[in-house]
């Protein structure tokens, strides 16, 4: 499975349409792939599932360059609530916000864990619109 993220980088916060799942993201702006307040860097990654108890059942993006655990979960303001991680929202209501983050992101979610259940490698593909 191929999703594909197009973001629209602004200072305050990056929006992205996810395309195969009618879904919008938020993400911390651009800031040079800085852990913790930067959105990560263009490119194709490998989505895996991962469970810890803390925030049960969710989803990994894999080999980021110079980053680690980079999860997509629920957020609706990007600035408070990410820390270079990306989040689905079913809205987008201004930059690196939105809102119904955990509607989104169960959405998306579920399409994902039906691919991997069929033994599917699920990638995500990050470029500019």
């Amino acid at each position: 499975m191929e999703l594909e993220l197009f973001r629209t980088y602004d200072p305050e916060g990056t929006n992205g349409e996810l395309k195969l799942v009618v879904c919008n993201t938020i993400e911390l702006p651009w800031l040079q792939n800085k852990r913790n307040v930067s959105c990560i860097p263009e490119g194709r990654y490998e989505l895996r599932k991962r469970f810890i108890k803390k925030f049960g059942l969710h989803l990994l993006v894999v080999d980021v360059p110079d980053r680690s655990w980079i999860l997509i979960h629920p957020a609706n303001d990007a600035k408070t609530q990410l820390k270079g991680c990306i989040a689905p929202v079913t809205q987008l209501t201004g930059p690196g916000k939105g809102n119904e983050s955990r509607l989104a992101n169960e959405k998306l979610k579920a399409l994902v864990l039906e691919a991997l259940e069929r033994k599917e490698k699920v990638f995500i593909t990050i470029k500019s619109k």
